[in-house]
Order: C-alpha cells, then sequence, then structure tokens
C-alpha cells in the first residue's frame, strides 16, 4: 500500500478509486482573516492552524467505502460502507463555485443527518456521481445475489417435493406388495377328501349276500 494510504486498511479485493485533500483555495479565506489580525498575533494561530487542519485531512474513495482522515494531534478516521449510504448531496459557496471547490455530505440509513462530509474537495460534483455510482453498482450486485439465492431455495424446495412423491410412491408400492404376500398366504389350501365322507357311499359285504336255496327239481 502507498505510504500516503498508511491510515487505512484496504481488505484484499479493495481498490482505492479517489483520493485527494481539500483544494488549496480553500485556504484563502483564513488567510484573508488571519493575514490583518497577525500584526497583533492573534491571527497566527488562526493561520498555523488551518493549515494544519489542511495537510492532516485526507478523503478516500474505495470500490467498498468511503474513508475520511482528521485530526493534528491526534488521528480521526472515519468509515462508511456504500450499503449504509442513504443520500448524497453536494454544495458551493461563492468562492467555491469560482475556484472549484466544495463539500460533498454523505447521509446513512437510520442516521440522524450528515454522518460523513467531504469539505472543500474539488469538483465535488464529480465526486458525488462516483459515490452514486458505487452505491448504484452495490445495490445492484446485493439484487443480483439475492435473486440468485431465491432461485437456488425455489430448485431446492422443487428437489424437495419430487423426493417426498418418490418416496410415497415406494411406499404405496411396497405396501401394495406387502397386501398381495397377504392374500396369497391367507388362502386355504383345497379341501382333502374325507375317509369318512367317503366310507358311508362304500360297498358293505351284506350288500353280496344272496339266498343259497336252490331249486329242487
Amino acid at each position: 500500500m502507498d505510504t500516503e494510504f498508511d491510515w487505512i486498511t484496504l481488505d484484499d479485493d479493495e481498490e482505492v478509486l479517489w483520493a485527494d485533500t481539500p483544494h488549496p483555495y480553500s485556504l484563502v479565506p483564513s488567510f484573508i482573516v488571519g493575514v490583518p489580525l497577525s500584526f497583533v498575533l492573534v491571527g497566527i494561530p488562526l493561520l498555523v492552524g488551518s493549515y494544519l487542519s489542511h495537510k492532516n485531512t485526507n478523503y478516500v474513495v474505495t470500490s467498498d467505502a468511503l474513508y475520511r482522515k482528521t485530526g493534528v494531534l491526534s488521528r480521526n478516521v472515519q468509515r462508511i460502507e456504500f450499503d449504509k449510504v442513504q443520500d448524497t448531496s453536494y454544495s458551493q459557496t461563492f468562492l467555491g463555485g469560482q475556484f472549484g471547490y466544495g463539500s460533498v455530505d454523505i447521509s446513512t440509513a437510520g442516521g440522524s443527518g450528515i454522518e460523513m462530509s467531504f469539505q472543500n474537495v474539488a469538483d465535488p460534483q464529480s465526486l458525488q456521481t462516483l459515490v452514486n455510482e458505487r452505491i448504484k453498482r452495490r445495490s445492484g450486485s446485493e439484487t443480483d445475489a439475492e435473486g440468485k439465492a431465491a432461485v437456488l431455495d425455489d430448485i431446492l424446495t422443487e428437489l424437495r417435493a419430487i423426493r417426498q412423491a418418490v418416496d410415497g410412491e415406494v411406499g404405496v408400492a411396497g405396501d401394495d406388495a406387502g397386501d398381495d404376500a397377504t392374500d396369497r398366504a391367507g388362502d386355504e389350501p383345497d379341501a382333502v377328501p374325507d375317509p369318512d365322507a367317503a366310507g358311508d357311499d362304500a360297498l358293505e359285504p351284506s350288500d353280496f349276500e344272496f339266498d343259497a336255496t336252490t331249486d329242487e327239481r
């Protein structure tokens, strides 16, 4: 990473799209007020403070988020991801309009008012356009991801329904086979002839007795 960005930690796939400091001409109002007051030693701290604040302020726009660093004796780093940005706006003072600088304000969802401001940056309208494009691209990527997830859920639901239907058909087929086997097992065998019943119709020896008397001649 560049030493000028040693105050931020970027992700592996995160890249810097834009970086800048406040426009040099934004110091003009401070010099206009501070130089006359420097004769009475009041304007010197004003000039020094404005210059140090200018030199220690950095703005960075990456592919994932917005960064703002401020502070002279201390360091304050603010980060806002694009998916949290709700609204953007830019403004220019009279001098800003003349010298081509202005401020871009960032509002977040659920936040109260302006959460981040890129003050006195060159060509604020172009910066706002860049931020808005990244917001739309990020939102589009999330929408595509949600759409793919919904399609996968639908496919899984259909697969589960098909599996349940197949399992149900297999279960019904198994029950039918079991019923057939039970029916076959429950069939009574053919009746065996009863010997006693057959004996009732059998011939008895007495049926063959005849009169032994013969006619006398």
